[in-house]
């Protein structure tokens, strides 16, 4: 269950992108039965993580938003599996709109009647792929001190026909945004993890400077940010990397990373949901909204083009006797600024020309240091090997207690010491045995992550698996750097080196292979009427791809 539950966040809500989970071919061959969000990472399933990271941080308003074909599976999950259904009260809501397949993108999400119904205000967007040991709270908390202060704290001007930014006024337009990159170049580098390329400018700081541990220390402005794989596809085609002059007369001060990836944590505004919904050619919320609306912040009529000044432009409440007896938030919009000491920045500012001029509201980026507690999107098969046996290395609970842990350290490191033979190894400090795992007499078992129900039969050796519920390993096997699928078989004497295996799988006794994915190939053979499908839809998006090639180019 949780760690430890911080004061809850009134008017928050967190929605939990459940997807389809492409990345993990070997054990998502079947998304529906089987769904990335129920991957075991050091034998919890995946979306316990976020859920924990929202408990955590007090919010408990918390919705899974999965494809209809995946929600009898999570459905099941929650109401069975030990570790969800321990979690506390209320219990995370599944949503699963008709329309939503495993080929939406995550702003595209957004744009559904299902989904816009029940974002009500500022919310929090999680993926289910998250392992996030930082605490939610003191993200909420620098966003509130930047972005979410009383009234005038950051502006709101009397130009303004919109309510003035205040506490429960959600509507109001005058909030930012903050997402949160993490360094991928650590002491142990993943090879294939995807990094971000961003730009950042420091923000302006208070008065009073915040203490060394304040996570203000490390967040700044984002002006930028798109996929280092795309960057390089730019730079290629380019033979240079282009830079806007409008970027650098607006900041002359950048900084430029290109280690880091995009944690896909994000806490956004309300009115957010109205830019996703006024610009439905934005397919993914990190590489789209996020990209746009940074360039909106600097590059002149960009925000225009994406309709910010209609969303943004919230005409005020009419003050009748009625509506000033009424308990509605839009009461809370008072101009706060025209009553405090502090000097503030007009959110609208006038050209010389007499034409309002468009201020966007920031997005803001918390950038990891080094060093820093475990932040990690686990979206690939290596990912999860690395963070299983990363986490399998924290202390148990019975040894430094529950106070002393961390928020990912289980109960204990073997769960049932009576299923250990004698004459065996297994390295304690850095394994993770879940229950009812039996292990035979002469097996050595170092830095592995185990399953419940697995059996390990004598002789066995195993060295960086990771092993889920119900393997079966047969006597005097060699596994190094292998993941295996839920209840898959390895047959006598094999001697698999970074192999992945599909889940229900018997490998052949004496099978000898080194990375590689084995999997069935029954029911993997496409028929006639699949294969003449499929050139018709290539067709299709040909057509379509022509005819959003005549519309208005919002080019990076």
């Amino acid at each position: 269950m949780p760690h430890a539950l911080s004061l809850p966040a009134p008017g928050f809500q967190a929605i939990i992108l459940c997807g389809p989970g492409s990345s993990f071919p070997t054990f998502t061959a079947n998304p529906d039965e089987n769904p990335k969000a129920l991957i075991p990472i050091a034998n919890r399933p995946m979306v316990w993580y976020p859920i924990d990271f929202c408990y955590r941080m007090g919010v408990t308003n918390i919705t899974l938003i999965a494809p209809p074909s995946s929600a009898p599976a999570i459905t099941t999950a929650l109401n069975t599996n030990p570790h969800l259904t321990s979690l506390p009260l209320p219990k995370p809501y599944l949503l699963s709109p008709k329309d939503l397949d495993q080929n939406t993108g995550t702003a595209q999400i957004f744009c559904l009647p299902e989904v816009r119904e029940i974002v009500t205000g500022d919310f929090i967007v999680l993926p289910c792929d998250l392992v996030c040991e930082l605490g939610g709270e003191s993200l909420l908390e620098s966003w509130m001190v930047k972005e979410a202060g009383l009234g005038g704290a950051t502006g709101g001007g009397h130009e303004s026909t919109g309510p003035k930014m205040a506490m429960g006024g959600e509507r109001g337009g005058r909030r930012g945004g903050l997402g949160v990159w993490y360094e991928t170049k650590g002491e142990t580098i993943i090879k294939g993890e995807e990094t971000d390329f961003i730009a950042t400018v420091p923000i302006e700081g208070g008065p009073v400077p915040p203490s060394k541990s304040s996570l203000l220390n490390n967040i700044s402005k984002l002006v930028y940010s798109v996929p280092t794989d795309t960057l390089n596809d730019i730079t290629e085609d380019k033979k240079s990397l282009p830079i806007r002059h409008g970027l650098i007369r607006e900041h002359p001060r950048i900084r430029m990373l290109s280690s880091h990836r995009d944690a896909h944590i994000y806490i956004f505004p309300a009115w957010v949901l109205d830019m996703m919904n006024a610009n439905q050619h934005m397919d993914s919320i990190g590489e789209d909204v996020i990209g746009w609306w940074a360039k909106a912040g600097w590059q002149e009529g960009l925000g225009d083009k994406l309709g910010l000044r209609e969303v943004l432009s919230v005409q005020a409440p009419t003050d009748t006797d009625e509506s000033l007896l009424d308990n509605n938030p839009a009461h809370d919009d008072i101009d706060f600024s025209s009553l405090s000491t502090t000097s503030t920045s007009n959110l609208w500012s006038t050209e010389t020309s007499g034409k309002e001029k468009l201020a966007v509201p920031p997005i803001l980026a918390y950038v990891q240091q080094k060093g820093g507690k475990m932040i990690r999107r686990v979206d690939t098969a290596p990912l999860l090997l690395f963070v299983s046996l990363q986490l399998a290395k924290l202390e148990a609970i019975d040894v430094v207690g529950r106070d002393a842990s961390s928020p990912f350290a289980h109960q204990a490191k073997v769960a049932y010491p009576e299923g250990i033979a004698s004459k065996t190894t297994v390295t304690r400090p850095d394994c993770l045995l879940a229950e009812n795992v039996t292990v035979e007499e002469k097996c050595s078992i170092k830095e592995c992550v185990i399953g419940a129900n697995c059996q390990i039969k004598q002789g066995a050796k195993l060295q960086r698996c990771v092993l889920m519920d119900g393997v079966v390993v047969e006597k005097g096997c060699k596994l190094t750097g292998c993941i295996l699928g839920r209840r898959s078989q390895i047959g006598e004497e094999s001697v698999l080196l970074d192999c992945e295996v599909q889940e229900n799988l018997l490998v052949e006794a004496r099978t000898e292979d080194k990375n590689s994915k084995l999997m069935s190939s029954e029911g993997m053979e496409a028929t006639e009427e699949e294969i003449q499908e499929s050139f018709a839809d290539q067709e299709s998006c040909d057509v379509v791809e022509a005819d959003e090639s005549q519309g208005i180019s919002l080019g990076r």
